[in-house]
């Protein structure tokens, strides 16, 4: 089975690439700007022909889509979240008509849920800024296709490798570059931290790609893919606080209200967030199987090793 990955050099994308290398009789390529990509394409800019023809080459019997922004102005946004899908299902359409498609969204593209429930894939969308609806836009895209496709519409992803760009890995820079983590008269000062955020282990996450692939026969449009459940912003924190030894005060000091994502754009005026993932259990016999505290811990383990520069803080 031919796998062909974009955005395999991000965080999700390079978690599922190791997972679906280990894939038996995969032969997984990686498409990108990069120098070492086996298939040279750029999603935000190349025109559908040219990545028809990269696709015609690789010849892949299915393509995931790892790439996507979660920062910047929204013609950035637009441009890898929006355009790249369209311009992917259009390629895919002409070279590869028979290959599945996994797409990764995001459930940033619900908007803010309603406090004590859970959001299923047939509840409107109503994102709350340009992130979450530039991912709505690339679903769109994918799912109006006509191609055997499906997208996986993720949590708040957590564990090894977190960037710094989103709160779990940016926390975790902070502890790691504090001076004595011990010391009860230390301080780690954040914006605030009420929102509730549906977290899922990034190894989850990288598992239902896998069984999306291999599935057979055809699948719903649209699967959850998160941990089922809102916990509070702060516990993460604390649970992380926790792992790196820190014995000081956490002081939440206000600000936008980005609790919980990736940047205050994507998670401004959204305080509770938790996805329905019935679905995906029943499509793809998939269920978390890492606990938060797994997740916590992976991360810590495998995190940055010399405090991030001042420019870069906590929400």
């Amino acid at each position: 089975m031919r796998i062909l990955v974009l955005g395999a050099g991000g965080y999700l994308g390079g978690h599922v690439t190791e997972r679906l290398r280990a894939l038996p009789g995969a032969r997984v390529l990686v498409g990108g700007r990069s120098p070492g990509a086996d298939v040279a394409v750029d999603l935000a800019a190349d025109r559908p022909y040219l990545l028809a023809g990269a696709l015609a080459k690789a010849a892949p019997d299915a393509v995931v889509n790892c790439a996507g922004a979660t920062g910047g102005d929204a013609v950035t946004l637009a441009e890898v979240n929006a355009r790249g899908p369209a311009a992917l299902c259009a390629a895919v359409r002409e070279a590869a008509p028979g290959a599945r498609l996994v797409h990764l969204g995001s459930a940033a593209e619900y908007g803010p849920g309603a406090p004590g429930l859970r959001v299923a894939e047939s509840e409107p969308c109503a994102p709350a800024g340009p992130y979450g609806a530039t991912k709505l836009a690339g679903t769109v895209a994918v799912t109006a296709s006509g191609l055997d496709a499906v997208v996986l519409r993720v949590g708040n992803p957590v564990g090894a490798g977190a960037p710094a760009t989103g709160l779990p890995g940016r926390v975790a820079a902070l502890l790691a570059g504090a001076a004595d983590p011990g010391d009860p008269e230390g301080e780690l000062r954040l914006g605030d931290l009420s929102a509730y955020r549906d977290f899922v282990d990034v190894r989850d996450v990288a598992r239902a790609v896998e069984l999306a692939v291999t599935a057979p026969g055809p699948l719903p449009p649209v699967l959850n893919v998160g941990g089922g459940e809102a916990v509070p912003v702060r516990e993460l924190v604390r649970r992380l606080a926790d792992a790196a030894g820190f014995r000081g005060r956490i002081v939440e000091a206000g600000g936008d209200g980005d609790g919980g994502g990736v940047g205050s754009e994507r998670s401004a005026r959204v305080s509770w967030q938790c996805s329905d993932i019935t679905a995906a259990a029943a499509a793809l016999g998939w269920s978390p199987a890492h606990s938060l505290d797994a997740s916590v811990a992976a991360l810590w383990e495998a995190r940055p090793r010399s405090f991030v520069p001042d420019g870069v803080a906590a929400p």
